[in-house]
């Protein structure tokens, strides 16, 4: 009987999962353009997201829920923001060489015209909300942000352009 008692060995088999062998972490898995900041179109995205920055925190930081037309102002500046820093993002990894199924310079153009168009109704909408009040701050702040967003729609629409000529360099092909 002491035989019978002996202990049973085990095998443990290990295989490794296809995520595990797809992810890697080395340097040459993640690309990065250093260059496209340089580039003019580039030098733009940052200029909206800081100038887009500015308008939404300038509105932010006074009592807009007084004027209704500054949720507008407000919906379109922190859409745009957002979106904006996604596609910064996109850019500078070079995702959009790993995702070849989306027709980037088609969605390209869209964002841009889209940003450019909402921005300038947005950029208009609070120009003309502005009214000077009792307290200094909300009128220098809408002013200013009013000031900003005009200039993101200056920007939205240099990247608009940009976006037109490639687009239609790649239907051209």
């Amino acid at each position: 009987m002491e035989e019978s008692q002996r202990p049973r060995s085990h095998t443990v088999t290990t295989t490794a999962s296809s995520f595990a062998e797809n992810f890697s972490t080395t340097s040459s898995s993640f690309a990065y353009d250093r260059e496209f900041l340089r580039t003019l179109p580039g030098l733009l995205i940052v200029a909206e997201i800081v100038f887009g920055l500015l308008v939404w925190t300038l509105i932010a930081g006074t009592e807009y829920f007084r004027v209704p037309a500054f949720g507008w102002v407000m919906f379109v500046a922190v859409f745009y923001w957002v979106l904006t820093v996604f596609f910064l993002i996109v850019y500078i990894t070079m995702t959009y060489t790993r995702i070849p199924q989306v027709p980037w310079t088609t969605v390209g153009l869209c964002f841009n015209g889209s940003a450019f168009l909402l921005y300038l109704s947005a950029a208009i909408v609070d120009a003309s909300s502005v009214s000077p009040e009792k307290e200094g701050h909300n009128f220098n702040s809408w002013a200013a942000s009013s000031f900003f967003a005009f200039l993101v729609t200056l920007c939205y629409a240099g990247n608009t352009y940009f976006s037109f000529i490639a687009w239609r360099s790649r239907t051209a092909q």
